[in-house]
C-alpha cells in the first residue's frame, strides 16, 4: 500500500492466517459458534501447538471487514517490547475474578451511597443521552434529545414538540459525541452538546434540569459526525459534516461528484445558530480542539473524493485537517465567503486562494489511510490521530503546526500500538490509552516516550488489556479537560457475544469498566455492563461540577410560563373555537374535577405541579388525544390539541404519587357542536 515504514503488513495475509487456523480447527464441527461453550476449557482449544480461542474468531471477522473493503491493510500484530507484559490473563475474561477486583478497587457503591462521577452516554439511534453513575455504572436517567419520550412528556408538550418540529421534524436521530461546556479548560456544569449523525443536527442539554432546550438543524449538511466544543471557553460548538454533497444541494451538480463538498460548521453555543462553515476536500470524520482556542483538528477519509468504497480506498494516504479558527473568523469579517442558505461559507479547499498563502486557514496533514479519531491531550501539546487501517497513532505537535511550511514536519511521533486503533484517551499522568478494534484490546502507552522514539516503534507500549469485544470509543475520567482524574476508564465495546444471557438476534453492547488507578498499576477489568444498542461515546464529570436542580426555579421562566394554582384553575374561551384550560396538580387531585369544551375546539391546556417536595412528579394523560405530560415540582407544561369527537374523556396521573394515586382524576367533557 504505502511505502511508509509505519504502514507495513497485509490484511489479506492476516485474514488468510486466521481463516486457515479456523478451518483446520472446525473441519469436523457443524457450528463453529459452539466451539468452546464448555466453560471448563476456557473458550479455547489446542491444535498442533497453536492456541485458538473466541478472540481469534472476533479478530478474523473484524480484519476481514477491513480487508474486504480496502483490499490491503496497513499493519501487523504488534509485539510488546522485551520486559513488558500484556495483562490479558487478568480482568480480560470477567467471570470469577471480576467480583474480587470490584471490591478491591471500590467499584461497588452500596445502597444509599452516591457515585463520585456523572457519566453522559450518547444513546446512538435511540436519540437520547443516558446518565450513568461512575464507578457503579448504574443508569440514573435518560434525557430525550432527538427522540420523543412519553415518560418525560418530551415531544408531547407544546415547547418540546415545537422545538423538534422546527429542527427538521424528523422521527429519530443518531447521536454520537456528547461534549460538556467548558470554562478555562474545565467542565463548568452548564450544558452538554451532542450531534445527530443521521440528520445533521446539534442539540444543547441544560444540565440544571437535565433537559434538552435547543436544537439546530445545521444548514447545507446532511450529516454531523464528530463534534467538539472550542476549548478553553466553549466559544463554538464545532461539527464535522461527513457526507459530501453539492452546495447548495438543490438539484444542481447531482451527477458531478467533483462538485460535491464537505463542510466544517461552527455553531454559537448561546443562540444555537450556525455562525459560519468551511468547505474542504474529502470527507470529515471526528474533531477535537486545542486548549488555547486556535486549532481544531479533524480526521478525514476519502481524499479521492469518490462515491463508492473501491474509489474511496484507492490511495494509500489521507489528510487530517487543522482549522485555524481566528483565520477563519478573519476571512468572514473580511467578506471572503459565499453565503449559502443564510450561512457564510469559507473556501478551505487545498486549491483555494485562502489556502494558498503563507497562513492557510486549513492545513492538510498527510496521514496513514483512513484515520479515525482525533483527541487532544490534556496539556494541549499533541493531537492524537488514530490510524484505524494503520497500527499506529499519529502525534501532531500543535505548537509546531503554525511554524512549519510543510504540516507533516509537525508530526512528533507515531507509535505502533496494535491492530485497528480507533480512539485515544488520557489519565493525566503521561499515559495514553488507545482502543484496538481488531485486537479487541486497550493499549496503554507512554506519550513522551512515543515522542522520543522512532516512528513506528512499539517501545512506548506499556501493556494491553483484553476487552470483549471490538472496542470503539474509550474514555477515562475527565480526559477531555486540562486536568484528567484518572482512576477509571470505560471501554465501549461494539460486540458482546457470550458475555450475557441471549436475548435474540440483536445483542446488547458491552460497556466495560477498567481500573487504571494513577497510571502506575496494571489495567484491570472490574465489571461488564450491557448497553442497549448502539451507544457511541461518553464523557465524565465529577459530581462537584454538576449542580442539578431538584425542583423547577420559577425565576428561570418568569414572564414566559404561567404558574397555575388551585385558585386560578379554570376554563377561558379565547375564540369561537378555542379554549384555554388551566389546572394545578398536587397529591392527589387536579385543580378542576372536570371541565367542558365544545366539539371541534382547539384546547390549550396549561398544568402546573404546585408540589414543593422533590421527586413528586405528576402526569397528565388523555390517551384518546395523544396527550402525555410529565410535570416536575414547580414546573408548568402546556399542550395543544383538538377536541375532535364529543364524549367523556378521563384525565389521569401517570406517575404513582400517593396512596390515592388511582383516584387522581379529572374529566374532559366534549359537548356536541350544534
Amino acid at each position: 500500500m504505502s511505502n511508509d515504514a509505519n504502514d507495513t503488513g497485509d490484511a489479506e495475509a492476516l485474514v488468510e492466517e486466521h481463516e486457515q487456523r479456523i478451518n483446520d480447527l472446525v473441519a469436523d464441527v457443524d457450528d463453529p459458534a459452539e466451539l468452546g461453550d464448555d466453560e471448563d476449557d476456557g473458550f479455547s482449544m489446542q491444535l498442533a501447538g497453536l492456541e485458538l480461542d473466541r478472540r481469534d474468531f472476533m479478530k478474523a471477522g473484524a480484519a476481514a471487514g477491513v480487508a474486504g473493503a480496502a483490499g490491503a491493510f496497513a499493519g501487523c500484530q504488534t509485539a510488546l517490547p522485551e520486559g513488558k507484559t500484556p495483562s490479558d490473563s487478568g480482568g480480560g475474561g470477567g467471570g470469577g475474578g471480576s467480583q474480587g477486583a470490584s471490591a478491591s478497587h471500590g467499584h461497588f457503591v452500596p445502597p444509599g451511597e452516591k457515585d463520585e462521577y456523572y457519566g453522559f452516554w450518547s444513546g446512538g439511534h435511540s436519540g437520547e443521552i443516558r446518565v450513568i453513575g461512575i464507578p457503579s455504572m448504574r443508569e440514573l436517567q435518560r434525557i430525550p434529545v432527538f427522540n420523543t419520550e412519553p415518560a418525560r412528556g418530551y415531544g408531547y408538550d407544546d415547547e418540546s414538540s415545537e422545538m423538534l418540529e422546527q429542527a427538521g421534524d424528523y422521527t429519530w436521530g443518531d447521536n454520537h459525541h456528547p461534549n460538556l461546556s467548558e470554562t478555562d479548560g474545565d467542565y463548568d456544569g452548564e450544558y452538554l452538546y451532542v450531534n445527530d449523525k443521521a440528520n445533521g443536527r446539534i442539540a444543547r442539554v441544560n444540565l440544571k434540569y437535565f433537559e434538552t432546550d435547543a436544537i439546530v438543524d445545521v444548514p447545507n449538511v446532511q450529516c454531523i459526525h464528530g463534534t467538539s466544543v472550542l476549548s478553553p471557553d466553549t466559544k463554538y460548538v464545532l461539527g464535522n459534516g461527513e457526507f459530501r454533497a453539492p452546495l447548495p444541494n438543490d438539484g444542481r451538480d447531482v451527477n458531478d461528484p467533483e462538485e460535491y463538498t464537505a463542510l466544517f460548521s461552527a455553531v454559537d453555543p448561546e443562540s444555537m445558530e450556525t455562525a459560519w462553515q468551511v468547505k474542504v476536500d474529502g470527507n470529515l470524520d471526528i474533531v477535537d480542539t486545542g486548549k488555547e482556542g486556535r486549532w481544531a483538528i479533524s480526521s478525514c477519509y476519502n481524499s479521492e473524493e469518490a462515491t463508492e468504497i473501491q474509489g474511496m480506498t484507492r490511495d494509500d494516504r489521507d489528510y487530517a485537517k487543522v482549522f485555524d479558527i481566528p483565520a477563519i473568523e478573519q476571512a468572514v469579517e473580511d467578506g471572503n465567503y459565499e453565503e449559502v442558505n443564510g450561512v457564510p461559507v469559507v473556501d478551505g479547499t487545498r486549491e483555494s486562494d485562502l489556502n494558498s498563502g503563507d497562513e492557510p486557514i486549513v492545513r492538510y496533514v498527510s496521514t496513514p489511510k483512513s484515520p479515525h479519531c482525533v483527541e487532544v491531550g490534556p496539556d494541549g501539546k499533541y493531537a492524537f490521530i488514530a490510524g484505524k487501517l494503520s497500527p499506529t497513532v499519529t502525534m501532531l505537535d500543535l505548537d509546531m503546526i503554525g511554524e512549519v511550511d510543510d504540516p507533516t514536519e509537525a508530526v512528533a511521533g507515531r507509535p505502533k500500538v496494535g491492530l485497528g486503533p480507533l480512539h485515544t484517551t488520557f489519565d493525566g499522568n503521561g499515559h495514553a490509552y488507545t482502543s484496538l478494534f481488531i485486537d479487541s484490546q486497550v493499549a496503554k502507552w507512554d506519550i513522551e516516550e512515543a515522542a522520543n522514539a522512532e516512528l513506528g516503534s512499539s517501545d512506548p507500549v506499556i501493556e494491553k488489556q483484553d476487552v470483549h469485544y471490538n472496542p470503539g470509543h474509550i474514555q477515562a475520567l475527565e480526559a477531555m479537560t486540562t486536568d484528567p482524574d484518572g482512576e477509571w476508564l470505560v471501554s465501549l465495546n461494539k460486540l458482546s457475544k457470550d458475555r450475557f444471557l441471549p436475548v435474540g438476534p440483536i445483542h446488547p453492547d458491552n460497556d466495560q469498566l477498567i481500573h487504571i488507578g494513577d497510571g502506575e498499576k496494571e489495567m484491570e477489568i472490574v465489571a461488564d455492563h450491557p448497553a442497549y444498542p448502539e451507544p457511541h461515546d461518553c464523557v465524565f464529570a465529577h459530581r462537584d461540577k454538576i449542580n442539578p436542580a431538584t425542583t423547577w426555579d420559577k425565576a428561570d421562566y418568569e414572564g414566559e410560563k404561567p404558574f397555575v394554582t388551585a385558585e386560578n384553575s379554570g376554563v377561558e374561551r379565547t375564540g369561537d373555537s378555542s379554549v384555554h384550560v388551566k389546572a394545578s396538580s398536587k397529591r392527589s387531585e387536579y385543580g378542576m374535577y372536570d371541565f367542558t369544551v365544545q366539539e371541534g375546539d382547539e384546547v390549550r391546556m396549561t398544568v402546573t405541579n404546585v408540589e414543593g417536595v422533590r421527586d413528586i412528579i405528576h402526569g397528565v394523560a388523555i390517551p384518546e388525544h395523544d396527550v402525555n405530560l410529565a410535570v416536575a415540582p414547580q414546573d408548568t407544561r402546556e399542550v395543544t390539541f383538538t377536541a375532535d369527537d364529543p364524549g367523556v374523556y378521563w384525565i389521569y396521573c401517570t406517575y404513582f404519587c400517593s396512596a390515592l394515586h388511582l383516584e387522581m382524576r379529572s374529566r374532559m367533557i366534549v359537548e356536541p357542536s350544534e
